[in-house]
């Protein structure tokens, strides 16, 4: 009797972009799906009225240079800033509207090529582009963001810069948890040799 040959590997037409790579080690794509686009344009366009409303409330009732004490160290104080995020960088606003510009397209591209990649991306980059964009938009209106928060101990800030910084966290967070886990692929063996 003789012994059967190795096992056929399952290769199936489409598996992979070459239509060759068997199906038990062909990776997905990570590109952005329509879910993860919906939940990143809801997430930017909630963070940028959020933060929309509150420079409105504080800019109305609040003069410029106003205080109204909160609780410890918070208060709510309207300021001016014409540069980035905590005031740095004030004395060059095109220049900081031009890079915010550049960072927000970075991001869409990122996001269309990544955002499967991880389940939090569209949560992370939301809250990026929604606080990068709302603070573009008071830019290129107003030549300044107001900015309201006052820690004290830190330089005033807005929501919009809180969305950022939270963006940034979650988002290297993320990417780091997901380069430590080890991607997991099945081999195709041969099948072990029949007994006579």
């Amino acid at each position: 009797m003789t012994e059967p040959g190795p096992r056929a590997v399952d290769v199936r037409v489409g598996s992979a972009t070459d239509g060759l790579t068997p199906v038990s080690v062909a990776e997905r794509s990570l590109a952005a799906q329509w879910p993860q686009w919906l939940g990143l344009f809801a997430v930017a366009i909630a963070a940028l009225a959020a933060d929309q409303l509150t420079k409105l409330i504080v800019s109305t009732q609040l003069g410029l240079d106003g205080e109204v004490r909160v609780v410890g160290p918070l208060s709510i104080h309207h300021v001016q800033n014409s540069g980035i995020a905590f005031g740095l960088f004030a004395s060059a606003t095109p220049v900081v509207t031009a890079l915010t510009a550049l960072a927000v397209g970075w991001m869409l591209v990122f996001f269309a090529r990544s955002g499967a990649r991880h389940p939090v991306l569209p949560m992370a980059l939301g809250l990026l582009i929604g606080g990068s964009t709302s603070n573009l938009l008071d830019r290129i209106r107003l030549g300044h963001v107001t900015d309201f928060l006052d820690l004290r101990f830190w330089p005033a800030f807005n929501l919009a810069d809180t969305f950022i910084c939270v963006g940034v966290t979650v988002l290297f967070a993320a990417l780091l948890a997901a380069d430590r886990q080890p991607r997991r692929r099945r081999r195709v063996t041969d099948a072990p040799a029949a007994r006579s």
